[in-house]
């Protein structure tokens, strides 16, 4: 494939005032495989942040919430960064609604741990609405400030829902009063920028604009057949998806797109469909919400041409990135499109839904093709446009790399260590902090 430039992660190159960052994620835990039913983007964000202010000096501990009976306390996932599991009701999974019941036995075995092991954080920073309420509780007891990032927002997702699949109204409450507690609100958009002002109110200095980031040194270009090799597939165009297994993730409009594909090409352009993300049994085959999927590619006549590979950890997706010709991404709503990104930095061209973030991160005909939500034969023709053009497809290839460089943790990392600095010495950030990002 044509090159494309790099630009490698570095150490951020600021010398902190903060010593210790608490990081809280109640319902998800960055010990869990990634593509399992709450493990997804949130966990590849908060991991990769940590990583990036451990390398500054910043010793990170990450709290979640203990769902099983073998999972260590304490453990030290790498030099500075610690998982802490701790028991807030039974040790076993629980709906994430139920959750919000158990968020003051969560928070005050926080702040028991922290006086146990005389520890003292100077930021909590606070993933998805349940931990959001969990740094409520311990501004009473620390009195640090508080930095929040939702995520995803429950009223866009029920916009943009299948099937009536709704948001609690509690979470729409809780998610409405954090705007008035927390210190700090990091949105992954403009567009939710504009939400946090303007739907749920929340005061224009208490929002910035912060884009997840990308380890370039990981995701890069890489040889097609090489990969494909490597992972035992046929040397033929083929269409990826990586994500949990989610009505919001509408694989289903994917599934009917390569449907699609395979009725309309002749045999050789007729894609294979590559699903990482989803469970599988002890003998490899679909189970829970993937044996679903695997049900309608039969029903659709494809079941030969999809591939299942589970969930894989972030260090095997390089490689399944550059096996593909193109990354299909058919959310109904993005808050960013970790994917996509990932996918462009390797320089592979991808084909997304025009929702939330990916209007921002994606250039239309430059790093990718973007479709409409929900539209099987929109998205089948945005793939096969990059398919059959071998001079669009090069293009594209170079273009995804050098969109995803400005999404670099190492310009991503040092905006976060900007929003923690001024948060301690007290300062009001106000929005214009990391525009550049986006308009860059």
């Amino acid at each position: 494939m044509a090159s494309a430039a790099t630009a490698p992660d570095v150490r951020l190159n600021v010398i902190p005032t903060i010593a210790r960052v608490a990081m809280v994620t109640v319902h998800t835990s960055p010990l869990s495989a990634l593509g399992g039913p709450d493990a997804g983007g949130l966990t590849v964000y908060v991991m990769a942040l940590a990583e990036q202010l451990a390398a500054s000096g910043i010793a990170v501990d990450i709290f979640t919430r203990r769902f099983d009976t073998t999972t260590p306390d304490v453990v030290e996932i790498s030099p500075g960064i610690r998982v802490i599991t701790l028991t807030a009701g039974p040790a076993e999974p629980v709906p994430k609604d139920d959750l919000y019941c158990l968020l003051s036995d969560f928070a005050s075995e926080m702040a028991l741990f922290a006086l146990e092991n005389g520890v003292r954080y100077d930021i909590i920073h606070t993933h998805y609405w349940l931990s959001g309420w969990v740094g409520k509780i311990l501004k009473r007891y620390w009195d640090v400030p508080v930095v929040h990032m939702y995520h995803t927002l429950a009223h866009l997702k029920n916009q943009a829902s299948p099937n009536g699949v709704r948001e609690s109204s509690l979470r729409l409450r809780v998610e409405r009063e954090l705007v008035e507690v927390v210190d700090q609100i990091v949105a992954p958009n403009p567009d939710e920028h504009a939400e946090l002002i303007w739907r749920l109110g929340a005061g224009n200095c208490r929002v910035c604009t912060l884009p997840p980031g990308i380890n370039l040194e990981r995701f890069q270009p890489a040889d097609a057949s090489e990969a494909r090799k490597q992972l035992g597939l046929p040397d033929a165009p083929t269409v990826l998806f990586v994500g949990r297994i989610d009505p919001i993730k509408d694989i289903d409009t994917l599934i009917e797109a390569v449907a699609l594909l395979h009725r309309q090409n002749a045999p050789e352009l007729r894609p294979y469909l590559l699903i990482v993300g989803g469970e599988l049994d002890d003998d490899g085959r679909p189970t829970g919400a993937l044996a679903r999927v695997e049900q309608r590619a039969r029903e659709l006549g494809i079941a030969d041409a999809v591939r299942y590979l589970g969930s894989r950890p972030q260090e095997d997706l390089p490689q399944i990135y550059a096996a593909a010709s193109v990354c299909a991404v058919s959310s109904r709503y993005e808050s960013f499109g970790l994917v996509a990104v990932e996918a462009m930095a390797c320089g592979t061209p991808v084909v997304a839904t025009r929702v939330g973030g990916m209007r921002f991160t994606i250039e239309e005909d430059v790093s990718g093709v973007l479709v409409p939500p929900g539209d099987p034969e929109a998205m089948a023709a945005g793939i096969n446009r990059i398919l059959l053009d071998r001079d669009f497809h090069a293009s594209l290839q170079v273009g995804a790399r050098q969109a995803a460089i400005r999404f670099s943790w190492h310009t991503v990392g040092a905006a976060m260590m900007q929003v923690y600095e001024r948060l301690a010495a007290g300062e009001a950030l106000g929005p214009r902090i990391t525009r550049s990002i986006y308009a860059s």
